[in-house]
């Protein structure tokens, strides 16, 4: 909604009139949390004008701070961006990556400052590999742990690493449910990352026909499954793609077509970060 974004997106940035349709929609089927960025465009001022117009509709946030942050002016950022967003604290501020939580780890302390203030709920981090997963893991402070987890960087992938946050008492999100849009794809689509993967989305495809279910059913189902995972992030450019995505939350899997999504195992996991895609 701040930007044209995802791999199947055909129709680039949303309008602030759908921007407003589809999340007024959110809202009615039960979605309380969107997930943002400063990055994001002006997604954050979308968000704020959108509450603005909806006074009787409020959504908790999650946003990031950018990777380069002065210590000194985090929390007039923090303010800021509750300002934009027309809202009264933000449900998590998270580090937009791994890198950035490591790099600027003086600025914890001062994030626990504004959290003691009431601005802010939570501190996160967004993250990519299980070795990034372990050192959290030993961080207090970092209460909500947002990672990849879909159906090629599944359970036989995260599951461990998902029961130990959990044994820890964090606060679990994973995004990239349809690896943006990925799974979606033709097999003759000349996509680069999906000729790499085209073995694996054809087991997909033949998973989803053999049980007769959408992929949307199959992703979204398998996510929504898990019992360590919290809050599922998706991404819809279309009030149709919402009531899709709503509909397939509902999907049911049984444990044998779990065990066959868990059997995938891509070799080369640089394939499902799509910060290093092309």
């Amino acid at each position: 909604m701040g930007l044209a974004y995802g791999i199947n997106n055909s129709t680039g940035k949303i309008s602030f009139e759908n921007s407003c349709e589809i999340l007024s929609k959110a809202f009615e089927l039960g979605i309380s949390t969107l997930d943002t960025a400063e990055a994001y465009g002006n997604a954050h001022q979308v968000i704020g004008e959108f509450h603005k117009l909806n006074p009787n509709i409020k959504f908790n946030i999650i946003t990031k701070i950018p990777h380069d942050v002065d210590i000194n002016k985090i929390e007039e950022r923090v303010k800021t961006y509750i300002k934009d967003m027309n809202v009264d604290c933000l449900e998590v501020l998270m580090f937009h990556s791994f890198d950035s939580y490591k790099n600027n780890h003086q600025i914890i302390e001062r994030l626990k400052s504004i959290k003691s203030q009431g601005l802010i709920k939570n501190i996160g981090v967004s993250i990519y590999t299980n070795e990034q997963i372990e050192a959290l893991l030993l961080d207090d402070a970092i209460s909500v742990v947002q990672m990849p987890f879909n159906l090629l960087d599944n359970e036989s992938v995260r599951g461990e690493l998902m029961q130990e946050l959990k044994d820890k008492g964090k606060i679990v999100h994973t995004r990239s449910a349809f690896l943006q849009g990925l799974f979606f794809k033709e097999s003759s689509d000349a996509n680069a990352v999906c000729q790499e993967l085209l073995s694996e989305l054809i087991e997909i495809k033949s998973i989803a026909k053999g049980e007769n279910l959408s992929i949307s059913d199959l992703a979204l189902g398998y996510c929504l499954r898990q019992k360590n995972i919290d809050q599922v992030l998706i991404g819809v450019d279309s009030i149709l793609q919402l009531l899709d995505n709503v509909k397939s939350s509902n999907c049911i899997l049984n444990q044998e077509v779990v065990n066959k999504i868990n059997a995938i195992k891509v070799e080369n996991s640089d394939l499902l970060n799509p910060s290093l895609w092309n």
